[in-house]
């Protein structure tokens, strides 16, 4: 197992290997991308609806197709099952170009068909690397510090808005122009990412699976056995209660905050964005001094409670008081900022990683985060118009009731998995090291 401090390993070429934390930051950059594009539609959307004069469904559809949902839903099926079956680093050869070009699309848009292809190859491309990237920083981690790895991976996906925002404030001035730029930044990420990750090693892990399965002569495990075996079946039933439930609240807040503001009375493009950086910000600093710093020391319930409590009290703000004001939307901010940092996505990654085998860890990761982005993508489709029709009070009792049922699930099901090995997790769940037995019958 690598330690934290490893970076470079020779290769037989003589050139070197990406290896330990430097590895964890190449493959967390995915996360910075697909959180980056989101917040650069959102800070966009009402740009572009003005520039080719989009209904309020066309831009739910837009929403709808994006790395925020659609996209990255069938993105997640495609990225998950190559990943397991021909290694992590496949899919990181070839991601990073078609976000690429989904992002050269939108950049030089002329027509919204340019735009909305150019949204649906990043969902696509993102929703392929943000699974795998959580797998392999997992594999990669040392057991001890699985959750500071992960964490990682959380804290460049809080970074992508907190930049996406900070930019959009600043080029307000600029319109549709400074919304280019912004995903023009995103392009320029991207190419650097992919340029470091030809360096990237293999796993480890998924490495020494292969190699048992291939000189046993056995086929691979697949889909199937994913979603028959009790084990698994558990283990997607709960994590799509903890993280699927969460995300499609995660979801609107992403892309639809500004229009959220803006109903609530906050007309400045400048005030909407200038809270969004607020938030995200605070989630940089709780993901960092919060779950990377206490999520392998400290009882892993009681933290993910803390953060799904504050899930909920900042949307009942939204949803309960008569007449928002700005310091109440900053108690919001404040809450949902720091919730979202120790809360239910960073414990997701975590426990996917966790709860899964190696021989299908990456599809399950692909076949949760496409459930989730689905449930995104269909509430996304009509957010818009519910919220100019209904309010935010009456989207903001949905969003609390979908956070209750999440910190239900996710305090009374917490698993026990801190501090262990993956194949001691494997073995305590299913009995038996997949990779040297058959899958046992279930217990």
């Amino acid at each position: 197992m690598t330690t934290p401090h490893s970076a470079m390993r020779p290769t037989p070429g003589g050139g070197t290997r990406l290896h330990g934390y430097r590895a964890t930051v190449a493959v967390a950059m995915s996360n910075y991308i697909e959180a980056g594009s989101i917040i650069a539609l959102a800070t966009s959307l009402t740009l572009w609806q003005e520039h080719f004069g989009l209904s309020n469904l066309a831009v739910g559809l837009a929403a709808a197709l994006s790395a925020n949902a659609f996209g990255a839903a069938v993105g997640a099926m495609i990225g998950g099952p190559l990943g397991d079956r021909y290694g992590r680093k496949f899919i990181y050869t070839y991601d990073l170009l078609l976000y690429m070009l989904g992002t050269a699309f939108i950049v030089f848009a002329g027509a919204p068909w340019m735009l909305f292809v150019g949204i649906v190859l990043t969902g696509i491309a993102v929703g392929a690397g943000v699974p795998v990237a959580w797998t392999y920083i997992a594999e990669e981690a040392p057991d001890d510090q699985r959750a500071r790895h992960v964490g990682t991976a959380q804290l460049a996906w809080s970074l992508g808005p907190l930049v996406g925002f900070v930019l959009a404030t600043a080029l307000v001035p600029l319109g549709l122009l400074g919304s280019r730029i912004i995903f023009a930044h995103l392009f320029v990420i991207a190419f650097v990412t992919w340029w470091v990750r030809r360096g990237l090693a293999e796993s480890d892990v998924w490495k020494e699976s292969n190699a048992k399965q291939v000189a046993l002569g056995r086929k691979r495990r697949g889909f199937r056995e994913l979603i028959s075996h009790p084990q698994n079946v558990k283990a997607l039933l709960f994590l799509v209660g903890v993280y699927a439930l969460w995300n499609t609240v995660a979801g609107q807040a992403g892309i639809f905050m500004p229009r959220v503001y803006q109903t609530a009375g906050v007309e400045s493009a400048v005030a909407q964005n200038l809270l969004q950086v607020l938030v995200w910000g605070l989630t940089s600093a709780a993901t960092f001094w919060g779950f990377m710093k206490y999520g392998d020391r400290v009882s892993r319930r009681l933290l993910y409670g803390i953060g799904a409590l504050m899930a909920v009290a900042a949307w009942m703000i939204l949803a309960f008081v008569p007449h928002v004001s700005m310091p109440l939307l900053i108690a919001y901010a404040v809450l949902w900022g720091v919730s979202a940092g120790i809360g239910a996505q960073a414990f997701y990654a975590l426990w996917t990683a966790e709860l899964f085998a190696t021989a299908y860890r990456a599809s399950a990761q692909g076949v949760l985060f496409f459930v989730a982005r689905i449930a995104v993508g269909l509430l996304s489709y009509l957010f818009p118009t519910m919220l100019a029709n209904q309010g935010v009070p009456f989207v903001g009792g949905i969003m609390v009731a979908l956070l209750v049922a999440s910190l239900v699930i996710g305090v009374l099901w917490t698993p026990d998995t801190a501090g262990k090995s993956l194949k001691e997790i494997e073995r305590e769940r299913y009995g038996a090291d997949l990779d040297d037995a058959e899958v046992p019958a279930a217990r």
